[in-house]
């Protein structure tokens, strides 16, 4: 059977947590309730390859506007590698997003081939280990009581396009938190918990200080009563991984950050936590 016979569909929602459940097995340790937010991002963005009417690989495709995408999940089921389902879905995914500048994290094992598509490479990205805490600090307030047009100003301020339709279920997952940091002119810095297959990750992490990343942190931190917590530092950010270490937080993964086009205007020295490896 060849890699020709496999057909390329977008996604239902429900097929996204099949593709979410593969990243599990693949140990990405997904969020627990991903889909919803992801799907939301962009409903036309996701692709599930099928063999004789069974599933076998994935690839998101998130347009954000007309200029930026981000690409991820790009899996096949083992047992079906090395026979071309890949490439298609890498194209499928390509064809999406068009021109527009595209963004993807990718495992650095595979660099090399993302550079032939077009890929160049801006910064690392390391993951790092540690245990929760047990006491939340003061001044930090929950985002519910922030209102959402004002956190996705803050965000993009961060990342680098609009994407309301993402937060305004990020925010709100269950068995996580979403904290913020208020000043006289409104939010200095926010982040997000959410549970995941194994313990917890912190993503967002978005402040304008290393202060306020660090209190943020420490009030997150504190929500997942002492179980082990994620944080995806960018290199490029130093501030981010003094963060990390500061904490005795322990690098386990990386990845390199690559885009199509130039490296978008993003504040990454306001970046401390990345959102998500999958979508940007």
């Amino acid at each position: 059977m060849n890699s020709s016979k496999m057909v390329i569909r977008r996604m239902t929602e429900a097929e996204l947590g099949l593709a979410l459940d593969w990243a599990a097995e693949e140990g990405w340790n997904p969020g627990l309730t991903d889909a919803q937010s992801f799907y939301a991002a962009d409903p036309d963005g996701f692709f599930l390859g099928e063999l004789a009417g069974e599933p076998i690989g994935s690839v998101s495709a998130v347009c954000y506007g007309e200029r930026y995408g981000f690409l991820g999940l790009c899996i096949v089921k083992l047992g079906c590698r090395g026979r071309g389902f890949g490439l298609k879905l890498w194209r499928a995914a390509m064809d999406h997003l068009g021109d527009r500048n595209i963004g993807l994290n990718g495992v650095l094992a595979q660099q090399e081939n993302y550079k032939k598509s077009g890929f160049r490479l801006a910064y690392r990205n390391i993951r790092w280990q540690g245990e929760g805490r047990r006491d939340e600090p003061a001044g930090l307030s929950d985002l519910s009581a922030v209102a959402l047009e004002e956190i996705a100003r803050y965000d993009e301020t961060v990342f680098p396009a609009s994407r309301m339709a993402f937060l305004s279920r990020w925010i709100r997952q269950p068995k996580g938190a979403a904290l913020g940091v208020l000043g006289e002119r409104g939010l200095r810095g926010y982040g997000v918990l959410r549970a995941c297959r194994r313990g917890f990750k912190i993503g967002p992490l978005f402040a304008g200080d290393s202060e306020t990343a660090d209190l943020l942190f420490r009030g997150l931190a504190s929500r997942t009563q002492g179980g082990p917590v994620f944080l995806d530092t960018p290199e490029a950010n130093s501030a981010a991984v003094d963060l990390a270490r500061r904490h005795g937080m322990a690098p386990v993964f990386e990845t390199a950050r690559m885009y199509t086009k130039e490296s978008p205007r993003e504040r990454v020295d306001r970046c401390f936590g990345l959102t998500t490896f999958e979508l940007g």
